[in-house]
């Protein structure tokens, strides 16, 4: 074990400050993790959740500020998730946080938040569940016994401490837990051409009417394009998005493309961090003089960190594929939905950085089964969130944020019944497990009628 090896260099053991014992620990408290610790604690066992941040929400509060995955990306979008992730939403909407708007390239009507809220909404709901919260903790050691996981985490204040465990969820995006603990994943970018990175930028004091008056997304789209091409603003591709927040007068961007750096590597991280703030400070001059409304706004804030679309994913008892998405395949054991399209962020055959899009056809949606969540023979693990098992393509696909609460639900259910029951992980009876989601609101079929906004009580606060 890669950890073992560690814990004779550096002497664990001897070093370990505290020592905790839980029956379910969930590794990372983004959106995948923290629902995971909600759903599990709907059981009858203490449940641990373990965050690098000083908040959760991960991709959520740190990067984005807005949800897809709820709804169908079509003309006449349907609902396809429910349950436990509409109680986040619900909880923004009482405060008048969210409000919805359609995406610029059809991934479906958007749930739009306000970051800031949301991490005290997810606070609340962690502490409210009686959930054992570790924030500024790392992961950097695993030792199994048999059905025992013992995992040494690393404060800065405390030094090292170890937190003892009958299950572990992985939902730490980079598969952390899964790869100190030998368990088989592919890397991105070993066969295909891994993902991009972007860091977010917010501007405000931004003008949307005269914006919009002068053609909104389509004046950006041209203005964009033709500054790449004549290379008046270097621009690291020719098409990105601003859309309005809700914070008045504020934008949020998914334009800043990195590529070619290791997010794994400490050398390659660093890279990519100091990249994505050059590139972030080049668009706010191209926006000030080049786009309308514009020209009297500032860069407010950047991401927490770079946004990192995949690093590693395992394998699973199933790998969801690209002909799974794209035939809109339906599972006996499937224990969520999703509709949309490969969004494929990475460079071209030419070089040049941009983004390929591939649609589920007829506004259709696929099935996810639940061994794409369940390493490979596994016995007391899963996994939630952008490490779980799937082919580059189909990864593109389901890693909305819709999607990976969904993920979270299904694995904080699973280890409650694994518990239940004395059962493994790979025979978790998924009848009972799919009956336990629908009570909760989960939806498992598409469904046949239009997504009515009104009956989910989402309103649009702006």
């Amino acid at each position: 074990m890669r950890t073992l090896e560690i814990k004779n260099k550096m002497n664990f053991k001897t070093s370990i400050q505290k020592s905790y014992k839980t029956d379910i620990l969930v590794i990372g408290s983004g959106s995948a993790g923290a629902m995971a610790a909600i759903a599990a604690s709907q059981g009858k066992y203490k449940v641990t959740i373990v965050e690098r941040y000083g908040f959760a929400g991960g991709t959520s509060t740190q990067m984005l500020d807005t949800f897809y995955g709820f709804f169908t990306p079509s003309d006449t979008p349907k609902k396809i998730v429910g349950g436990l992730p509409d109680l986040v939403v619900n909880e923004l909407n009482k405060s008048g946080n969210i409000f919805l708007r359609p995406n610029t390239y059809g991934a479906g009507t958007g749930v739009n938040y306000n970051p800031e809220k949301l991490k005290e909404v997810w606070d609340n709901l962690l502490v409210k569940n009686d959930i054992q919260i570790f924030y500024h903790s790392t992961l950097v050691g695993v030792e199994n016994k048999g059905e025992i996981s013992t995992c040494i985490m690393f404060h800065k204040g405390l030094g090292f401490f170890e937190i003892t465990a009958k299950r572990i969820i992985d939902a730490s995006g980079d598969a952390d837990y899964c790869h100190w603990a030998d368990i088989p994943y592919e890397k991105a970018g070993e066969k295909e051409p891994a993902q991009s990175m972007t860091t977010i930028f917010r501007m405000a004091n931004v003008n949307l009417t005269e914006f919009e008056a002068a053609g909104g997304k389509k004046i950006l789209k041209q203005k964009m394009g033709d500054a790449y091409i004549s290379g008046k603003h270097p621009l690291p591709r020719k098409e990105g998005s601003a859309h309005e927040m809700c914070q008045p007068k504020c934008i949020s961007t998914v334009a800043v493309k990195v590529v070619d750096f290791d997010p794994l590597d400490p050398e390659g991280i660093t890279k990519a961090e100091i990249e994505g703030r050059r590139q972030s400070f080049i668009f706010e001059d191209f926006f000030r003089a080049e786009i309308p409304g514009y020209q009297d706004s500032k860069i407010i804030g950047l991401s927490n960190q770079i946004g990192v679309r995949e690093t590693r994913r395992v394998y699973g008892e199933y790998r969801l594929t690209k002909e799974d998405c794209m035939t809109a395949k339906q599972f006996k054991d499937q224990v969520f939905l999703c509709g949309a399209p490969i969004e494929d962020h990475r460079k071209s055959a030419d070089g040049k950085s941009e983004t390929f899009w591939q649609y589920v056809p007829d506004g259709g949606t696929y099935g996810v089964p639940y061994g794409t969540l369940v390493p490979k023979d596994s016995a007391t693990i899963w996994v939630a969130g952008r490490c779980f098992s799937a082919t580059h393509d189909a990864h593109a696909s389901c890693r909305s944020m819709a999607q990976t609460m969904s993920m979270g639900q299904t694995v904080g259910f699973a280890a409650v019944q694994s518990l239940d029951t004395d059962c493994e992980a790979n025979n978790v009876n998924v009848s009972k497990l799919q009956d336990t989601l629908i009570a909760q609101g989960a939806i498992l079929e598409q469904p046949d009628k239009v997504a009515n906004i009104s009956r989910d009580g989402w309103r649009n606060n702006k």
